[in-house]
């Protein structure tokens, strides 16, 4: 048996990227966690060694300033060992409407969520062609098909990651794909602060908005990010080999009943 394999994930402190982290570490994958705050991940490394991760390392930057990732990427590298799949992962801009937001607004998303995907690609791609194998799956959203309204800044951001990894899976070489998935309601800190924003500024709570969303589901609840993670780590293997380019929705339904 060969060695096992490296992965990446972008904001593994919490949330989705958190659980992805743990996912891979149970599947005995080594695993570098990402993320802006140091203490958070030095609290994970325990865990992720505990779950049976073959090897952990950290990485504490910040995807908002693209410029550094790919030194963080060659520190990676020379910790574990080449990188075999990326998990692009980070938190989403402030909500509001998309007239209300100054241009600053969209130029910080996308240095955070564009320009930190492409310095990432371009650290890592090369590498996995040489290799023969890589993977490259951006946490997105289910706005990539239908805008969700307050946040607009965020769903014109996700727009041009969608298309930038779509001609990015064109552009791969065999064995290196690219896709993305997109989590809708999901229990995170992301959603609880969404919650508490749509509650102050419709005089409710966020109780009752978070109970509205799970209403609005087919599945009828908010989802885990367990199973996000999922998904994440089969797109990341070897039997999702002949997937590329696609954009699967984890939102218990959300699409299918707009």
């Amino acid at each position: 048996m060969g060695q096992a394999r490296h992965v990446l994930v972008c904001g593994a402190s919490a949330g989705i990227g958190r659980a992805a982290a743990l996912a891979f570490a149970r599947e005995g994958w080594r695993v570098t966690a990402l993320a802006r705050r140091a203490e958070r991940l030095e609290a994970l490394v325990p865990e992720l060694a505990a779950a049976g991760a073959a090897g952990v390392g950290v990485a504490v930057a910040d995807l908002a300033a693209p410029e550094g990732l790919a030194a963080v990427v060659a520190r990676a590298e020379a910790a574990l060992g080449p990188v075999d799949a990326l998990v692009h992962n980070t938190g989403g801009p402030a909500g509001g409407r998309l007239l209300d937001a100054p241009w600053a607004n969209f130029a910080a998303a996308h240095a955070a969520h564009l320009g930190s995907l492409h310095a990432l690609c371009q650290a890592l791609v090369p590498g996995m062609g040489a290799r023969g194998y890589g993977r490259v799956v951006a946490v997105m959203s289910t706005s990539v098909y239908e805008p969700i309204a307050g946040l607009g800044v965020s769903n014109s951001t996700r727009a041009a990651v969608a298309g930038y990894l779509k001609t990015l899976a064109d552009e791969l070489p065999a064995g290196v794909t690219a896709n993305g998935v997109l989590p809708g309601y999901t229990d995170t800190e992301r959603l609880d602060a969404l919650a508490g924003a749509r509650a102050a500024a419709a005089g409710s709570d966020a109780a009752a908005v978070r109970a509205a969303w799970a209403q609005s589901v087919p599945e009828g609840r908010l989802g885990r990010p367990d199973e996000t993670a999922a998904a994440i780590v089969f797109l990341c293997g070897p039997s999702a080999g002949y997937i590329r380019g696609v954009f699967l929705p984890v939102d218990g339904g959300r699409l299918r009943s707009i």
